[in-house]
């Protein structure tokens, strides 16, 4: 199994991933060296959507990550260079965390019968004081699962509410009706006037 720590943090040239298409094709061939280079490659920024996505917890995006990388192995064969390799990791690690969050919130929302959505929309805003402000990620981590998983969706990577809703499995209007939610209640925590 590859090892999930991460590599020091360095940005990724073109040059870098020029050689994708040859990685790919010698992982396919059982070059498991080749398959360890695109984990190490590409798992960082990965790992990065994976962490806001479920909240700032860790445990939950490591766990997201490794079945990222895991569907990625099974499925390499299949990968017919339509996008590029960053593009299509990227895809199956937004599935598998989004599969995470559905798994965990249908556990939360059971043990806390129904009001668990509404608890969750209930943690509370914080007051600015002077010297005391409360940073964008952890404000993120606060919001109830679907309006952060829409928003970072959304305005952190870029995709279109068509997109949202597929992928959440929902309508356009409730796609866009759970950005407002979540820019709302990040300006409330963040101490911004409405």
């Amino acid at each position: 199994m590859l090892d999930t720590t991460m590599p020091a943090s360095r940005a990724a040239t073109d040059a870098d991933h020029a050689d994708d298409p040859s990685l790919v094709r010698a992982a396919v061939a059982g070059d498991t060296a080749a398959y360890e280079r695109i984990y190490r490659r590409h798992s960082p920024r990965v790992y990065a959507v994976l962490w806001r996505l479920c909240g700032g917890h860790a445990a939950r995006a490591e766990d997201a990550l490794q079945e990222t990388f895991l569907q990625a192995w099974r499925a390499l064969p299949g990968f017919r260079f339509d996008s590029s390799l960053g593009t299509w990791l990227h895809r199956l690690g937004v599935n598998a965390a989004l599969m995470e969050l559905r798994g965990s919130a249908t556990r939360e929302a059971s043990e806390a019968g129904d009001d668990g959505w509404e608890l969750l929309a209930a943690v509370p805003s914080v007051d600015r004081c002077a010297g005391t402000t409360l940073d964008l990620e952890r404000a993120l981590e606060t919001l109830p699962p679907r309006a952060r998983a829409v928003l970072v969706l959304h305005d952190i990577e870029g995709w279109k509410h068509h997109e949202i809703a597929e992928q959440l499995q929902m309508a356009v209007g409730s796609s866009k009706a759970q950005l407002h939610r979540a820019r709302g209640l990040l300006r409330a925590r963040l101490g911004e006037p409405a």
